[in-house]
Formats: C-alpha cells, sequence, structure tokens
C-alpha cells in the first residue's frame, strides 16, 4: 500500500552532515558557428562561464533548497580551486572548516562546454586515488570532534578517493556509536565497505553490478536487495529505478512507489535530490515509507530542470 501525505512539511531545524567527494561542475557556455580549419571539430565562441558545487556539493545544495541546515567533510586539493570551493559553499551559506586540503592531489573539477544548450565536450581534472593515512586521521578527527552536532549523516561516494574502506568502517562506527543513522549512496562493486550503515541507495544498475542479479522483475528485485541487506548487514535499502520509481526494501518487506515524474527533461544529479530527500525527511520524523514518497517527488520536481537542479518545500508540495 503507498503512503500519500497531502502536504508535505519539514523540520528545519535539523541538522545533517555530509560526508563525501566534493567537486565543482564547470560550464563553458557559447555559440557555435562554424568548423575549425584547423581540424574538423566545432569553434565556440564562449560568451560565459559558471562555477557551481557538483558530486557531494549538489547533495549539500537540495538539503539548503529544503530549508535545512546542513556542513560537509570532504578534501580538496592545495590549489586556486579549493578557494572556488569555499566561496561556492560560503555562498551557499555552508561552514568549509570540514574541508581537508591535500597537497598531493588537485580538487575535483569538472569542465564542460555547451553551445546552445548542447555539451560538447566535458574535461575532468581530478585525482582519485585513495587518500593517504594521515588525511583519513584528518577527516575521522574532524567527524569525531562534531558527530553530536547532527541528527543524521550522509555518505556521498563518487569514488574519488575519500571514502576508503578504512574511512568507511570508522566513520560508520563513529555515527553507530552516537546514535546517529547513516545513509549512503554507493559506488563500485564492493558494498561489503557499507557494512554497518543503516540505510544504502544505489540505483536499479549499481544494485544489479554489485549482487551480480540482473534485474529484470519484483522478483529479482527483491533478490538484490535481500543480497544488499545481507552483505552489508544494513537495516533498509532503497533502490532508484528512474521511469520505474523508487523500491523500498523494509522490514522483509518490497514496497515499490511509481514514479510521479512526468515529461523528463534531465535526470543529472536525481540520485543527489534523493539522497538529500531522504535524509531531510528522516531527520524530520517521517517513516522510511513516507520518506521515499518525499524522495520521489522531490526527484520528480527537478528532473524537469536542466542540469544538476534542486527543489524546494513549496515546489514539491504545488505539483505533487
Amino acid at each position: 500500500m503507498g503512503f500519500k501525505l497531502t502536504m508535505y512539511n519539514i523540520n528545519t531545524s535539523v541538522k545533517i552532515l555530509v560526508i563525501g567527494d566534493l567537486m565543482i561542475d564547470h560550464y563553458i557556455h557559447g555559440n557555435c558557428n562554424r568548423i575549425s580549419p584547423e581540424a574538423p571539430i566545432p569553434v565556440v565562441e564562449v560568451t560565459h562561464e559558471t562555477y557551481t558545487l557538483g558530486g557531494a556539493g549538489n547533495v549539500i545544495k537540495n538539503i539548503k533548497a529544503l530549508g535545512c541546515d546542513c556542513d560537509i567533510i570532504a578534501i580538496t586539493g592545495n590549489d586556486e580551486n579549493s578557494h572556488r570551493i569555499k566561496n561556492l559553499l560560503n555562498e551557499t551559506n555552508v561552514a568549509g572548516d570540514g574541508l581537508v586540503a591535500d597537497a598531493d592531489r588537485c580538487t575535483t573539477i569538472k569542465s564542460r562546454v555547451l553551445a546552445i544548450n548542447h555539451q560538447l565536450i566535458r574535461m575532468d581534472r581530478e585525482v582519485a586515488e585513495p587518500i593517504g593515512a594521515d588525511v583519513e586521521h584528518l577527516i575521522l578527527e574532524r567527524l569525531s570532534d562534531r558527530i553530536n552536532n547532527y541528527d543524521v549523516v550522509l555518505l556521498s561516494d563518487y569514488n574519488k578517493g575519500l571514502l576508503t574502506d578504512s574511512v568507511l568502517h570508522s566513520a560508520i562506527q563513529i555515527c553507530n556509536d552516537a546514535g546517529k543513522s547513516v545513509l549512503v549512496d554507493p559506488k563500485g562493486l564492493d558494498f561489503a565497505k557499507y557494512k554497518g550503515a543503516s540505510l544504502i541507495k544505489p540505483n536499479r544498475k549499481e544494485a544489479g553490478l554489485a549482487t551480480g542479479i540482473k534485474i529484470k522483475d519484483t522478483e529479482t528485485l527483491e533478490l538484490a536487495c535481500r543480497k544488499i541487506k545481507e552483505i552489508t548487514n544494513c537495516q533498509s535499502v532503497i533502490v532508484t529505478m528512474s521511469e520505474d520509481g523508487i523500491a523500498l526494501f523494509d522490514n522483509d518487506t518490497l514496497t515499490v512507489i511509481p514514479t510521479k515524474a512526468m515529461g523528463v527533461i534531465d535526470v543529472t544529479g536525481a540520485g543527489d535530490t534523493v539522497l538529500a530527500s531522504l535524509g531531510v525527511a528522516t531527520a524530520s520524523g517521517y517513516t522510511l515509507q513516507q520518506a521515499c514518497e518525499f524522495a520521489n517527488a522531490a526527484a520528480a520536481v527537478v528532473v524537469k530542470k536542466v542540469g544538476s537542479a534542486t527543489a524546494a518545500i513549496n515546489e514539491i508540495n504545488e505539483k505533487y
């Protein structure tokens, strides 16, 4: 049975901690009216550039858009873009005191060249190697010092080197000892590294790859959820399934919540919206099924926008 709220209300006094791979999304906009005489490639006449928080930063933006307070623990390089990250966080009213500058890597930045809103090329500057033991220590130290300030912790894994097995094991233990729920947006094939987390939220493809189960119907979906729960010893599993909605496996029962999205324009960042919405809703006292309904509605708002977008509570209530 689905759950339907007539109006979504969020407890804006809750505070959420995001730990994850922080990056910059850099967009170079321009016009393209000719082909280069040097090579058979388009020439883009640049009109303007924009910079925005990406990766775990998009989770932050979604939490703030829903009216809640949050902080982030993440790494940057010791470079010019680390200052840009801090400025972008300040613009979002998020303190940057949870950042650790790692001199052995650059700040992750993804540059996209667009002409008439069509992406021509993407260029990534990053170091995705696992962080060293000294940086791991600093990350965990920051978490230990402030864990009691938060209602829930979100782990946003983009596989860029921050969430090593060691960091995950210790961070989840710190959160569990403090009685804080840990919600994970996972990456990679080995979900065992998230053992002990409260909730694991892969998309359908990630769930299939991590379990070796080809998800083609409700039966195989439930099998995959059961295996993820077994691998991670988590309490609940949520699988996002794009046009097929969201699946919740909780209390040994699978519930599929149909999508609310109509006329999808861009699914970029929808997973970040779901993670942020689940964190905000559960911290506000919603049951998991209510939280999934809310996250489903929030995702339906953002997929109607271009790029990594956010959904405000009034947008969600107006449309759903």
